[in-house]
């Protein structure tokens, strides 16, 4: 029993990282940077791999320099994932 136990927690920790790079692409449009905090305010639309319909929210950058590639205004298209328990932006381009 112990041994499945431990198959499956490896293989939990092992999905985690493919799983976040295989989360879809979403439309936004980029409302307001703060590169200082690490953060960045999207109108988004569903974010299917978080069960979150679209709206207007902030989000933590997982990488605060790819807030240097984007201003307000901006369409961007993006990944996010929950991060030490936090939604987080994992993926951003124009």
């Amino acid at each position: 029993m112990r041994r499945i136990l431990t198959f499956f927690a490896l293989t939990a920790v092992l999905a985690g990282p493919t799983l976040a790079q295989d989360a879809p692409l979403v439309s936004a449009t980029v409302k307001k940077i703060d590169i200082e905090q690490g953060k960045i305010t999207l109108d988004h639309g569903p974010i299917k791999n978080l069960d979150m319909d679209g709206m207007t929210m902030v989000f933590k950058a997982a990488d605060p320099t790819m807030l240097k590639t984007v201003k307000a205004g901006d369409k961007v298209k993006f990944t996010a994932d929950r991060v030490n328990g936090q939604i987080t932006v994992t993926k951003l381009q124009k």
